[in-house]
């Protein structure tokens, strides 16, 4: 009911920053909240951060924390994940996920984005 679509991913050295972008369309009227999660190579996935669409409510994990800044634009239906100070541990695929109201957790996911962070 919501398509999710990432961009901005790319290759970048450790300490540098990247910009993540996420587009969502469909029925975004019944948006909930909004996240980003990463899967690395043979790992599983995990939580990265989320935000409320309205409140602006956030939740960061802890190997993020202080590096990583979620913000969202209602208007243009956009979520975005500005990254600083990234480690070669970041590295993974980074996936946009949206939460509809009345869904017990995140139903909508995207495709994915690679981030691959150089030492």
């Amino acid at each position: 009911q919501v398509q999710l679509v990432e961009s901005g991913g790319g290759l970048v050295q450790a300490g540098g920053s990247l910009r993540l972008s996420c587009a969502a369309s469909g029925r975004t009227f019944r948006t909930y909240a909004m996240g980003w999660f990463r899967q690395a190579p043979g790992k599983e996935r995990e939580f990265v951060v989320g935000i409320s669409w309205i409140g602006s409510s956030t939740y960061y994990a802890d190997s993020v924390k202080g590096r990583f800044t979620i913000s969202r634009d209602n208007a243009k239906n956009t979520l975005y994940l500005q990254m600083h100070s990234l480690k070669p541990e970041d590295t993974a695929v980074y996936y946009c996920a949206a939460r509809q109201r009345g869904e017990a957790n995140f139903g909508s996911w995207g495709q994915g984005t690679q981030v691959t962070v150089s030492s």
